[in-house]
């Protein structure tokens, strides 16, 4: 039964990469698109909290000016998430320090690398160095997290240990 659950415990991290192959196979202007209303959206909400009073074109200005930006956050923050979904089940099953951080790196870099690959076939995209590097930022600062939350965890259950 533990073998079986084991399996289940991967399971975010599957969905994930399916999320990620998903975006991946949009078309050029498709991810485009998307990008630039996530853009057009944080002008907005900027321009909400801030009271600037942006006229049209200035919001139109500024979100083509973080649209490029907003992508790469955007490739950096789905391999964080990855990578914490892979390192998470990892780190529980016992792997631990620079063989977590080997093994679910390769994962999830190889995993940006195949997805860049995967971009060379999907009209208007192609695969590119920079976005594999910026996606492995976001893998080690993914990994990096799930080290120091479940440290802190371990680290808090035996101060609550030793003072039962």
């Amino acid at each position: 039964m533990k073998n079986f659950l084991k399996i289940f415990s991967f399971l975010p991290a599957l969905a994930m990469m399916y999320l990620i192959f998903s975006m991946s196979a949009q078309d050029g202007m498709s991810s485009a698109s998307l990008s630039i209303k996530v853009a057009e959206k944080a002008v907005v909400i900027y321009d909400k909290v801030f009271d600037a009073n942006l006229s049209d074109e200035q919001l139109v200005h500024y979100a083509q000016v973080i649209h490029t930006p907003i992508r790469k956050l955007g490739h950096m923050t789905e391999y964080f998430l990855l990578a914490i979904t892979v390192s998470f089940p990892l780190y529980v099953y016992g792997m631990r320090g620079i063989w977590l951080m080997f093994f679910a790196g390769v994962i999830c870099v190889g995993f940006a690398c195949g997805d860049e690959y995967h971009q060379s076939f999907v009209a208007g995209r192609g695969p590119s160095k920079r976005d594999v590097l910026i996606d492995s930022i976001g893998v080690f600062f993914g990994i990096m997290i799930v080290r120091i939350v479940c440290w802190c965890a371990i680290q808090a259950a035996k101060n609550r240990s030793r003072s039962d």
